[in-house]
């Protein structure tokens, strides 16, 4: 079994959206195997939301194939460790190299629609990505660069630009319980 289903066996829901999604996880890992793509119907991704250190802002990038300010992540691919998946894309996607994780428990869990595309050339159906969600903290001036090939963009909004910004409105509900969890447990 996947550590990183077993991570979410014993992950505390903060709402009935992290409940069901919970079920939703532990659901997918008992039909096939969800570590890679293989699994087009529904696969493991990790994800990293960057605040400043004053939690007034949020590092985004603009997702070419979502069209949207967003955060940073990516899939696992078969790595069963979503925290070194949600770092590793981070430095990929913003070139930043100095942050710090301020839990080592995700912040967020959520399954999250992702509607058919071109990807490289390649047509991808319809599926649900398994989103594992860590918080950092890095400094607003350090160096940060958009990665060609997957955004067209990076930068740091507040969060009721991040909230205005995003085209994928499904996703704003995930961004006010992350930015809400993470001000009642001062992270």
């Amino acid at each position: 079994m996947s550590r990183i289903i077993e991570m979410i066996k014993t992950y505390q829901p903060f709402n009935e959206q992290e409940e069901k999604d919970k079920q939703f996880f532990i659901n997918c890992e008992n039909k096939e195997q969800i570590l890679t793509r293989e699994n087009e119907l529904a696969h493991l991704c990790a994800s990293a939301f960057v605040v400043n250190k004053e939690r007034t802002k949020v590092l985004c990038t603009y997702h070419k194939i979502f069209d949207s300010w967003t955060w940073t992540g990516g899939h696992i691919d078969g790595v069963d460790d979503a925290l070194f998946v949600a770092e590793k894309e981070l430095k990929e996607e913003t070139s930043l190299q100095n942050f710090k994780l301020l839990s080592t428990e995700p912040i967020s869990i959520e399954s999250i629609p992702v509607l058919s595309h071109m990807k490289r050339g390649k047509f991808v159906s319809a599926h649900v990505h398994l989103n594992v969600t860590y918080l950092f903290e890095a400094d607003e001036n350090d160096t940060i660069k958009m990665k060609e090939d997957e955004n067209s963009g990076v930068k740091w909004l507040t969060f009721a630009e991040l909230m205005e910004l995003s085209s994928e409105k499904y996703m704003l509900p995930i961004y006010t319980k992350i930015i809400e969890k993470m001000k009642q447990h001062k992270l």
